[in-house]
C-alpha cells in the first residue's frame, strides 16, 4: 500500500511539473456584417496549463491572417469572447480568425470568411425651379452608388420636415447622374419639403432638404398674338408656367387633297378634297349633328389639320422641354414635345383633366361631352382628324394634337380629347394622320 501512495505521489508531481502547452480557441460565426464593420466571436476552451494573456480576432484579404495583420484585443482568460471588426473596405472578401496567447505561444481558431456589403449611395438634392401654385421641378444627383446598382431613384416631398419615401414620392429611372423631376398635385400657398433620393441594395439615402413655397392660385391668363405669316390672329393662354395656342393652329401653305405621306408634308382642311388654298378656307362641311346637319366652315373653326412631316417641318423628333422644334408653328413659337403636354397635363391634375381642356357645351362637341368645363382656358375643338386612307373622321368626337415625339419610324406620339370621356389619350400614332396643332410659346 506504501508503494502504491508512492508511486501515486510521484505521479502528481511528475504531471504538476509537466510544461504548458499552447491553448485551445474556436472561432465562431461572422455577424453583422455591413459596408465596413463586423461582429465575430471566439471561444478559449483550454488555456494549455499558462494562463491567457492575450485573446482576440485577426483578419486580412489573404487567407490565414495572424497577429501581424490587423486585430483586435479582446482581453484575458478562458471562455467566450465577442469583438467588433471595423474599418473594412465595401464589398470586399476578408478571412478572420480567432486567437488566443499564453506563455508558450498564440494558437489560431478556423479560418471564417465573410464580404462587406456596399455603402449607401451618395445623392445631391439640386435647386427648386419654375414652381407654380400647383407644380414644382427639381434636379437630383446621384454621386456615388456604394458599390451596388442604383435600383431607384427620384425625389419625394412633404408638408412636414425630412420627407421620406414613405412620403409623396417621384421614380425617376436608375443608375447614376442627374435626373430631373416634376412635381405636381400640390395646394396653392404652402409650404413644402424635399429631399433627392437613391437606393441601392444597401438601402435609401437622401440628399440635402430643400424647401419652397407653392404660389398663390392662378386662374388662366388669355392674351393674343398675330402670326405675321398670314396675318391670323390667335388667343392665347397662360397655363402654369407654359403660354399655349388658345386655338389651333391655321397656318395653310398649300392643301394636299386626299394624298397621304409619313415623310412627305401634307396639310388639309377637313372634309376638303381640293387644291385651292382660298377655296379650302371658304370651305364648308355640312355638319350632321343630333340637332340636324348645318354647314360649317371647317378652316375658320378648326384650324388646319397637318401629317407629322408638315408638323415638325423638316426638324428631328425631340423629347426635350422645350422641344426646340419650331415645326409650322410661327416665330417664337413650337411645336410641343410629348414631355411638354405631360407638363400641361400634370399641372392640371394628371390624364383625367380632358373635361378641364375641352370647350363647354355641345356647339361643337357632341353630347354629352363629358365634365367639359374648359376651366384651364385650352378651348380644345374636336376638329377630327384626317386618315392613312385620305378619308376624314370623327368631327365633332374626338379632337387629337401633336407632339414632337417620335415613337418609332412611321410612328408618333399625339395627345386627344373625346367626346364622351374626360381623360387625356396618349397613343401612337401613323406619321401619316393629319391632326390638329397647338403651338407653346418660347420661353424668354
Amino acid at each position: 500500500m506504501k508503494k502504491i501512495v508512492l508511486l501515486f505521489s510521484i505521479g502528481l508531481l511528475l504531471f504538476s511539473c509537466r510544461p504548458p502547452e499552447n491553448p485551445y480557441v474556436s472561432t465562431g460565426e461572422v455577424t453583422n456584417i455591413s459596408s465596413t464593420t463586423a461582429t465575430c466571436t471566439g471561444n478559449v476552451t483550454a488555456d494549455g496549463g499558462a494562463t491567457i494573456i492575450a485573446r482576440g480576432f485577426c483578419w486580412s484579404t489573404s487567407q490565414f491572417p495572424t497577429i501581424s495583420d490587423s486585430k483586435t484585443s479582446c482581453g484575458t482568460g478562458l471562455g467566450v469572447f465577442t469583438d467588433n471588426i471595423t474599418g473594412l473596405t465595401p464589398i470586399t472578401t476578408y478571412y478572420v480568425t480567432a486567437y488566443a496567447t499564453n506563455s508558450v505561444g498564440t494558437t489560431y481558431g478556423e479560418q471564417k470568411t465573410f464580404t462587406t456589403k456596399p455603402e449607401m449611395p451618395t445623392v445631391v438634392t439640386g435647386e427648386v425651379t419654375d414652381i407654380t401654385d400647383k407644380t414644382a421641378t427639381f434636379t437630383g444627383n446621384v454621386t456615388a452608388d456604394g458599390g451596388a446598382p442604383i435600383i431607384a431613384r427620384g425625389i419625394c416631398w412633404s408638408t412636414s420636415q425630412n420627407p421620406t419615401t414613405s412620403n409623396s414620392k417621384t421614380t425617376r429611372g436608375t443608375g447614376l447622374g442627374t435626373y430631373s423631376s416634376n412635381i405636381t398635385g400640390l395646394s396653392p400657398n404652402t409650404t413644402y419639403y424635399v429631399k433627392a433620393y437613391a437606393s441601392n441594395s444597401q438601402g435609401t439615402a437622401y440628399g440635402e432638404q430643400r424647401t419652397f413655397k407653392t404660389q398663390q392660385e392662378q386662374d388662366p391668363v388669355f392674351g393674343s398674338f398675330t402670326d405675321s405669316r398670314d396675318g391670323n390672329q390667335y388667343k392665347t393662354v397662360t397655363i402654369g408656367l407654359q403660354v399655349w395656342m388658345a386655338e389651333n393652329l391655321a397656318y395653310l401653305p398649300w392643301v394636299s387633297a386626299d394624298s397621304t405621306s409619313a415623310t412627305l408634308k401634307h396639310y388639309y382642311v377637313y372634309g376638303y378634297y381640293g387644291t385651292d388654298v382660298a377655296e379650302a378656307k371658304r370651305y364648308e362641311y355640312e355638319y350632321f349633328h343630333p340637332d340636324g346637319h348645318f354647314p360649317i366652315k371647317t378652316y375658320e373653326t378648326y384650324g388646319v389639320l397637318y401629317n407629322w412631316p408638315a408638323a415638325m417641318n423638316g426638324a428631328a423628333s425631340s423629347e426635350a422641354n422645350p422641344s426646340g422644334v419650331q415645326g409650322a408653328c410661327p416665330e417664337g413659337w413650337h411645336l410641343p414635345s410629348d414631355a411638354e403636354w405631360t407638363i400641361l397635363t400634370d399641372y392640371l391634375g394628371g390624364e383625367e383633366v380632358g373635361g378641364k381642356m375641352k370647350e363647354a357645351g355641345i356647339t361643337h362637341w357632341r353630347d354629352p361631352n363629358t365634365g367639359a368645363d374648359n376651366s384651364s382656358g385650352f378651348t380644345a375643338l374636336p376638329g377630327g382628324y384626317q386618315g392613312s386612307d385620305g378619308a376624314f373622321y370623327d368631327i365633332g368626337r374626338k379632337g387629337w394634337w401633336w407632339s414632337s415625339t417620335q415613337y418609332r419610324t412611321d410612328y408618333a406620339r399625339p395627345r386627344g380629347l373625346n367626346y364622351s370621356r374626360t381623360y387625356v389619350d396618349w397613343s401612337d400614332n401613323s406619321k401619316e394622320h393629319g391632326f390638329s396643332v397647338r403651338c407653346l410659346r418660347d420661353k424668354d
